[in-house]
């Protein structure tokens, strides 16, 4: 059974281990978080402002097998940012990350109120890419070269889900 939770302090050497794997890191956006005081710092941030900003873990049978997360990008329009989807290369091919997503998307639009999801995924992360057209993203859009990542220039590619799009 895939399930997703809020991370707690007791996930943090879980945490720090996933965003510093070799298959995971190259993929993060640029100012992720990856030493343990700024993962702890997000942790409790979430705890404090649940309603804005969110670091969840992604469960499998009760075992940590993946995180993401999201903030607040437009309060007023209810527009939340999605980020730094991360499956242990363990738990891959499973299907995972797209039932995790399809949870995180109702909880972030039902629960929480926001009526937009929006994300940004490397254009070179294929697998990624492939993940948000299958958990029901729309494509909008490339931001050319938009990002300097590993010295070099990287398009992103735009995603967003209404809350229209999903049926409660």
């Amino acid at each position: 059974m895939i399930s997703i939770r809020r991370a707690r302090a007791d996930d943090l050497d879980f945490l720090h281990g996933l965003v510093n794997d070799a298959g995971v890191e190259p993929f993060l956006g640029g100012r992720a978080a990856l030493d343990r005081e700024s993962l702890l710092r997000e942790i409790e941030r979430s705890d404090s402002e649940p309603q804005d900003f969110g670091r969840f873990v992604i469960e499998v049978d009760g075992e940590r097998a993946g995180a993401m997360g999201f903030e607040v990008a437009n309060r007023r329009s209810q527009i939340a940012r999605l980020e730094r989807l991360a499956v242990q290369p363990a738990f891959r091919g499973r299907g995972v990350a797209d039932e995790a997503a399809r949870q995180f998307q109702r909880h972030v639009l039902f629960d929480l109120g926001y009526h937009r999801l929006e994300l940004e995924i490397y254009a070179f992360n294929e697998r990624a890419l492939a993940h948000a057209e299958r958990a029901g993203f729309v494509r909008e859009g490339v931001k050319r070269k938009a990002y300097l990542r590993h010295g070099e220039r990287v398009d992103a590619v735009l995603f967003a889900l209404l809350r229209e799009d999903l049926a409660e």
